[in-house]
């Protein structure tokens, strides 16, 4: 299971690299998108990866914190989500007036050659 996890976050983050050193600004977008989801796995996999684990401590029960799952990156995880998506949200937004003013969404303002 960490392999799989280590492997889809090296190629999200990977991928968002190579797609923020490309020239147009959408691709740019796209890539610092890839790599925020590259980050929050990185962060939920911090929290342990088990399952069928509660995670809520009950009153009464013995307290073992490793029968429990970590709620701390959980909500790192989930505020990280919201505000990434009201970035994404304005970089798009900025992006269409960029293209409206420059005809263009090309980084320097030029077409590249065909």
């Amino acid at each position: 299971m960490e392999a799989i996890l280590a492997v889809t976050i090296g190629a999200l983050i990977g991928s968002g690299i190579w797609l923020v050193l490309r020239p147009r600004t959408f691709q740019v977008i796209m890539g610092l998108s890839l790599i925020s989801y590259g980050v929050n796995l990185f962060i939920f996999g911090t929290g342990r990866l088990v399952a069928g684990r509660p995670p809520v401590i009950e009153g009464g029960q013995a307290l073992d914190p490793s029968h429990y799952a970590d709620p701390v990156p959980q909500a790192l995880v989930l505020t990280a989500i919201v505000i990434g998506f009201a970035m994404t949200a304005l970089f798009l937004v900025v992006l269409l007036a960029s293209r409206g003013l420059t005809g263009t969404d090309h980084v320097d303002g030029r077409e590249p050659p065909s």
